[in-house]
């Protein structure tokens, strides 16, 4: 009796962890995609005024 109440708390304690894990993964992707439209950079700040943008380079010309 014993054993199977912890092997059931083992098994809510993974899934807890597993689902904790998975949201983690979720926000960070959803506030990616928020700062990208926002026009933020993945450096957390904004990268209208950053000398490395690439907007701010002109593409090459070929001749």
């Amino acid at each position: 009796m014993l054993y199977s109440l912890c092997s059931a708390a083992g098994a809510v304690l993974s899934v807890a962890i597993a689902v904790l894990a998975a949201g983690a993964v979720i926000a960070v992707v959803i506030l990616h995609f928020v700062r990208k439209k926002q026009g933020k950079g993945g450096c957390g700040c904004d990268c209208a005024h950053c000398g490395g943008c690439c907007h701010l380079h002109k593409k090459e010309e070929k001749e």
